[in-house]
């Protein structure tokens, strides 16, 4: 049994969803033009796997497995679908600016990926915690590939999002460049090829420096 700590920290860094896995780069690229847009996205897809991991921990002892995948993928979809009602009716300004990614959710093949490879395993604390360090691994990266994007882009970070998310969220909303024109190649797709490629190289690269300060330890 891998400790928790381990757990967390493969989620959130060392078996990213994005940055490990090269996983959900489609929903990744086209909807992180903004912060906000990417805090949406990040908060419906934790909350999906999280609950998709601790029912399917819970449906173990009484699910075949010859229909095991068709139950979970039944699970997956039921939540998304239920994700999808309730930003329709309480955020409606975001759920229409994500619009056909949050039903494509069931199509993101780490959350089903995860859930057959630890939830189906594992007891349901474990697998609750698993599904939300990497629910969280994938947020953080679209909150900052969005917020890259959008400084570059707009000049600003958060924009609407008291709009998108509630009036509680209007002190998030900044204006990091003042009567900034915008550079409109950052919030296009190609941009976010751009960036996410910077941040898979910032990755690979404090690895590399970890892997020489850890090796230098053990020399001296």
């Amino acid at each position: 049994m891998t400790s928790y700590k381990e757990i967390i920290k493969g989620g959130v860094w060392d078996n990213n969803i994005v940055l490990s896995q090269s996983l959900a780069l489609c929903p990744l690229l086209a909807v992180t033009s903004t912060a906000t847009n990417g805090l949406g996205l990040g908060i419906a897809t934790l909350f999906v796997m999280v609950f998709a991991s601790i029912l399917t921990s819970l449906a173990k002892p009484i699910v075949s497995r010859a229909i095991r995948i068709p139950v979970n993928v039944l699970i997956i979809a039921t939540l998304v679908t239920s994700t999808d009602l309730l930003l329709n009716a309480y955020f409606y300004p975001l759920h229409k600016v994500l619009g056909l990614f949050i039903p494509l959710i069931v199509t993101n093949c780490a959350i089903l990926g995860r859930v057959e490879a630890f939830a189906t395993k594992n007891k349901v604390i474990p697998s609750a915690v698993d599904a939300l360090a990497m629910g969280f691994g994938f947020c953080w990266v679209l909150v900052v590939l969005g917020g890259v994007r959008e400084v570059i882009g707009s000049g600003t970070l958060f924009s609407n999002a008291s709009l998108m998310l509630g009036e509680k969220f209007y002190f998030i909303e900044q204006t990091i460049i003042p009567n900034y024109r915008g550079f409109l190649l950052a919030i296009l797709p190609p941009g976010g090829f751009i960036a996410i490629g910077l941040l898979l190289g910032l990755k690979n690269s404090l690895e590399r420096l970890k892997d020489k300060s850890q090796q230098t330890v053990e020399v001296m």
